[in-house]
Parts: structure tokens; sequence; C-alpha cells
């Protein structure tokens, strides 16, 4: 990893977003890294879009604002790709993760894009599959953690579970486990 990995999250408001952001930027602290994380949305409703970010770094973080230039892009919500420029100002060696059954050569082909790197999973039928609700954000987690290696997937399954254990218990948790292992196995890139 560089000394700055800048992430943007798109999805819509409800589906978690928010939440990955966070947790994967906890995840790299408990990795000992330094870390933001927040989102970036008005008034919006549940459903409407909306982004959120994460940085994690070697170095302390001195910027304050929204990521312009991301390195990574996430697409949670795979409508999304019609009706917001989810690659907007994405690194010409950047990476897009978009939660689709699509293979990534049709999402190049659907974008547009000339560089940078595309992968794709299926998380919202893993998190029906794995947790038994239309939860994709944590799919989404493990399949960053499997393209990128960015934080060892241990740590993030040790965050799932100290933050989310007394809310889900040990099935629920088990659950989230079981969808971040499976979306780090199952993600395609080209």
């Amino acid at each position: 990893m560089s000394k700055m990995m800048e992430i943007r999250w798109h999805g819509r408001g409800g589906q978690g977003a928010k939440t990955a952001a966070m947790l994967l930027a906890e995840a790299a602290m408990d990795a000992g890294k330094y870390i933001q994380a927040f989102p970036e949305y008005g008034p919006e409703r549940a459903g409407a879009p909306m982004k959120s970010y994460t940085r994690i770094s070697d170095e302390r973080i001195d910027i304050h604002c929204g990521v312009a230039n991301p390195h990574v892009v996430v697409v949670i919500d795979p409508t999304l790709l019609g009706s917001v420029d989810v690659t907007e100002g994405l690194d010409s060696d950047g990476i897009l993760l978009v939660n689709t059954d699509r293979e990534p050569g049709k999402v190049r082909e659907m974008l547009g894009m000339k560089g940078g790197k595309i992968f794709t999973v299926d998380a919202s039928t893993i998190a029906m599959e794995t947790i038994g609700q239309p939860l994709p954000n944590t799919p989404m987690m493990g399949a960053l953690v499997g393209a990128t290696k960015m934080i060892d997937e241990l740590v993030l399954e040790g965050k799932i579970h100290h933050k989310f254990f007394e809310k889900l218990g040990q099935k629920g948790v088990d659950a989230n486990i079981k969808a971040i292992k499976r979306a780090s196995r199952e993600v395609k890139g080209e």
C-alpha cells in the first residue's frame, strides 16, 4: 500500500456505505494505520444516492475534505452506474469495485473505462445467501480486501466480531464473516 489510500464509496441511503467506510477504517486502525472515514450527504432520505470516504495511511493524515481523486471507488448499488459518474476523479491506475453479477469487462465496456482495474462481485446475492438480508456492504468490504490486500482479512473479521457481537450475537457475526470470506474469494478482476 502507498503512504495513503483514498477510497470513495457510492451507495444509496440505508445500504451501509457509511458503515462500510467506517468499519474498514477502524479495522485499518486496529492494524496500526492512521485513518479517516466520513459520509457526504445532505438531507437525503433512505434510497437517495450518497457517498462515503475512507482514508488509510502509514502516516498522520492532515487533510480534511472529501476524496476528489480516489485510488479505489466502491459501488455498492449498481443502479448508480447509469445515473452517477462513479469514475469521476478516479486515478488512471485506480480500482473500481462494483456490486454486480456482470463480468469486469462488461462494466468496463459500459462505462467506457480505458485504464485502471475493474473488479466485480455479486455482493447482493452473497448477502442474501449468507446474512439473509439485502445488505451488500459487508460482502463489498470482503471483496475490497480480497482485491486490494490493503488490510488483512482477519483484522476485518475481528472488527466485525468486536463491533457487532452484542447487537447480532454469534450467529449474526458468523454470517457476516462468512459473507466477507465468500466475497473475498469470488471477486473477479481485470
